[in-house]
């Protein structure tokens, strides 16, 4: 992401956050891995106090379609969740770099609800897209099946 570009906070906005893994290497492609992140961004949720109202995690991205936390910023959270996970990563496999920014790739204010549904349909369908699934609901590691 540019240095040069001004994130908006506290004005309650929605954030769409994407970031990569490190050179968008498919560090997420194994399951257990996808499932380790999930585990990892409830944790966070909880802890920094956030609503996550979508999510999709692909072999080398997350989307995440994010409330603005109650304690901290939206960086510290995407912080937390880079620095969390390739710790526990390791216990997953071999391949995980320790290095991780504060910053997401993307971070998208979505002020309206037509705004809003474009994000998540934008993600849901991304797994049909890149062809790992035939349809949304069969990818197990996005939000589209509690919407459904």
């Amino acid at each position: 992401m540019p240095h040069d570009v001004h994130r908006f906070y506290g004005a309650g906005d929605l954030h769409f956050v994407t970031f990569s893994c490190h050179q968008r290497q498919p560090l997420l492609s194994d399951a257990r891995r996808r499932d380790l992140l999930l585990e990892i961004l409830e944790r966070v949720r909880r802890r920094y106090r956030l609503v996550v109202l979508g999510y999709v995690v692909m072999p080398e991205h997350l989307h995440l379609l994010l409330s603005e936390p109650q304690r901290e910023t939206l960086s510290t959270v995407v912080q937390a969740l880079k620095l969390l996970f390739p710790g526990l990563a390791k216990a997953a496999g071999p391949g995980v770099p320790s290095s991780a920014s504060g910053n997401p790739d993307s971070d998208f204010n979505v002020w309206t609800e037509l705004k809003r549904v474009e994000k998540l349909r934008y993600m849901h369908r991304n797994p049909v897209k890149r062809g790992l699934v035939a349809s949304p609901e069969q990818w197990e590691w996005s939000s589209f099946r509690w919407y459904l």
